[in-house]
């Protein structure tokens, strides 16, 4: 049976990547975006195999249509990629709280929701699965590059994997997280600043930033159906910037 993922934030960088090589493996892959019209133009350039859904992974109700469509179009998915995130350099100080909370609102309850909705079908069906979240080094160490909100709600996914992990091991579901350091994406340079890009770039003990073709491949190992013994974890993908 071909498998079926589904991507969140899949319009364009990171996850249109990762959406591109889940299909190049064979999978039918849900394109999920708050931009409807790019998440179906990065689906139709993908193939047949692939198709562009509107989805607010804030929403419990868009939440839980995005995953009715996709049961109809492809089957239950196999794979939920959280990977749908926003992020806005600023000073701890200067962060304004309606700021904060959309960040907190796609980031950190997007993947609960995701992840929580996901499960309970999988369960329901009576069917083990596979949930990857796309974490962060600023998770990890702060990075106050990316600024305190999205530092915050990103340590946040990585506790969620963890517990989500815990809960669903018993159901045959694995929950882990992928840390991304500094990644050669032009949305990075446009989001933290190219003066923040240029220092965090200058500071990789590698000398060389992370692809998105790397966690992309992550993606598909911690989706194989022989991985499941892989849960909890989270994967650092950061050139060194950081080791555990």
């Amino acid at each position: 049976m071909t498998p079926v993922a589904l991507v969140t934030g899949g319009a364009r960088g990171l996850g249109a990547c990762i959406a591109r090589h889940l299909a190049s493996e064979g999978y039918r892959v849900a394109v999920a975006d708050r931009d409807l019209a790019q998440a179906k133009a990065t689906a139709q350039a993908i193939g047949p195999q692939a198709a562009g859904i509107a989805l607010d992974v804030s929403s419990e109700d868009a939440m839980e249509e995005a995953l009715d469509t996709v049961v109809r179009q492809f089957g239950l998915p196999w794979l939920l990629v959280n990977n749908a995130a926003i992020m806005k350099a600023e000073k701890v100080l200067d962060i304004g709280i309606d700021t904060f909370d959309a960040i907190m609102a796609v980031n950190l309850r997007g993947t609960f929701l995701g992840s929580q909705r996901f499960a309970r079908r999988l369960r329901a069906a009576n069917k083990g699965g596979r949930i990857v979240n796309i974490g962060s080094l600023a998770g990890e160490n702060g990075g106050t590059a990316t600024g305190a909100h999205y530092a915050a709600s990103k340590g946040g996914v990585h506790t969620l994997t963890k517990v989500f992990a815990r809960d669903l091991a018993p159901h045959g579901i694995t929950v882990n997280a992928i840390a991304p350091g500094p990644l050669d994406l032009p949305s990075v340079a446009e989001t933290i600043g190219e003066e923040n890009a240029r220092r965090a770039m200058a500071s990789l003990p590698t000398g060389e930033p992370g692809r998105p073709e790397t966690v992309a491949r992550m993606v598909v190992e911690l989706a194989r159906p022989d991985a499941g013994a892989i849960t909890g974890s989270i994967i650092d993908i950061n050139s060194g910037l950081y080791m555990r």
